[in-house]
């Protein structure tokens, strides 16, 4: 990874990953939803769209002029006479998700948060707009400064010499991050969402006032996640194929959330966010068993150590 070709200890990666999405995700993200915003106000809703592809073009011909091709410290058997070879690299990642529980857990983590939060991605906007006009520019910025917060938590939780380990504070995220998607489904069905619980002051509604607290909350999990499983794949999953197994997982994920927004009419929001809720109980039980594994595999080192010292 570039992250060693530049000689940089392995034990920066945690605090490299919270910068990464302090700075790079959440900073940045926050300027575009500001900026966004300003564009809506003055040239209408299409407007972002067309500044999004300037932006888009610019940081593909910055990418192209000075990134080089990162193959993951391919090795000799992992290069063709026709280049790299990307169904042996695929043939690999498929045995190792299949043989390393570890790996598959991960994955399926990733691939259950992901899933989540993309459908989170299509589905704020109406959660919100209970009757009110908001500032979607205006709230994406505050998403994205919760995001910062958690990614600088995270930083504090993933640095050297931290008691915190990842394995079993990502189990109270997951389960944290389900309740604040779950929030919607319970304004809904208390029927809080209705007209008549508008704030007088400020007409905009307890329901959209409830709604972009939890949001805001989900958003901070959210950039705890990042750099916390960012940790995670690095330890656990080998570095020449990681990508390669990241990307299995994303096939699954993608056609998942493809299904669910092509039928996102068919369902009320309140039945997507509890879906999204489940999937994130869901992940949590995994970090629980893939806790449970890691263990297990450090005993069993540790036994095989001192057998070895004793003979």
């Amino acid at each position: 990874a570039e992250h060693f070709k530049r000689g940089f200890e392995a034990d920066w990666l945690g605090s490299v990953f919270s910068q990464a999405v302090f700075l790079g995700n959440g900073l940045m993200a926050i300027l575009a939803g500001l900026f966004a915003q300003t564009v809506v106000d003055l040239f209408g809703p299409v407007a972002p769209f067309d500044a999004a592809a300037a932006v888009l073009l610019v940081g593909g011909l910055v990418i192209a002029t000075t990134w080089g091709e990162n193959y993951g410290g391919a090795s000799a058997g992992e290069v063709t006479g026709d280049g790299y070879d990307h169904m042996g690299q695929l043939s690999k990642a498929f045995q190792l998700i299949r043989a390393d529980k570890k790996i598959f857990l991960l994955g399926l983590m990733q691939s259950l948060f992901e899933g989540s939060m993309y459908c989170f991605v299509f589905s704020w906007t109406p959660a919100l707009s209970y009757g009110a006009d908001i500032p979607h520019g205006m709230i994406f910025a505050c998403f994205m400064v919760s995001c910062m917060v958690g990614s600088a938590l995270a930083g504090t939780l993933l640095q050297e010499g931290s008691p915190h380990r990842p394995e079993k504070y990502m189990q109270s995220v997951f389960m944290a991050a389900a309740g604040c998607l779950f929030v919607p489904v319970i304004v809904s069905r208390l029927g809080i969402a209705d007209g008549d619980q508008v704030s007088h002051d400020d007409h905009i509604p307890l329901a959209t006032k409830l709604s972009l607290l939890a949001f805001c909350a989900f958003e901070c999990l959210v950039g705890v996640f990042w750099p916390s499983m960012m940790s995670l794949r690095s330890r656990y999953v080998p570095e020449n194929i990681r990508s390669t197994i990241i990307n299995c997982f994303r096939i699954p994920l993608n056609l998942f959330v493809c299904l669910v927004l092509s039928n996102v009419s068919l369902m009320p929001l309140s039945a997507v966010f509890s879906m999204c809720s489940f999937f994130l109980v869901l992940a949590a039980l995994c970090m629980v068993q893939f806790d449970a594994t890691v263990g297990e595999i450090q005993v069993v080192s540790v036994a095989g150590s001192a057998t070895a010292a004793a003979k």
